[in-house]
């Protein structure tokens, strides 16, 4: 990884890709960098924060590949907390805050609540 600071930032028009032939393989290639000195990226993608591009559903896909997602802040602060617990909660390898239900309640909290945390079940 870079050790140094960057000087230049570039943006999407600063930039021209042109296909060619290549003596490197994607498996040599190296794109992790740091978001914050204490927060890496595997790979170098921030998605915008606008209401038509990132919510849950891609900050999800973009943390389970290494980047980051920003949910935009045309949401009410509990909505926009909403999103980010979606997000916390999608790769929970063990699970220690569990959504539970009580016997009593019916199979329609249970399926809103399923689609609500984006998980396929609840004990």
């Amino acid at each position: 990884m870079l050790q140094g600071r960057l000087r230049e930032g570039l943006t999407f028009d600063d930039v021209l890709l042109i296909p060619a032939k290549s003596e490197v393989l994607p498996s040599e290639v190296e794109v992790a960098t740091y978001l914050t000195p204490k927060i890496p990226m595997h790979i170098p993608l921030i998605s915008a924060a606008m209401d038509t591009v990132t919510e849950a559903k891609l900050a999800i896909a973009l943390a389970q590949e290494g980047g980051v997602g920003i949910i935009h802040r045309n949401l009410s602060i509990d909505a926009q907390a909403a999103e980010v617990d979606k997000v916390k909660r999608s790769e929970s390898g063990m699970i220690v805050d569990p959504i539970t239900m009580r016997p009593e309640q019916f199979v329609s909290e249970a399926l809103e609540i399923m689609e609500r945390y984006r998980i396929s079940g609840i004990p």
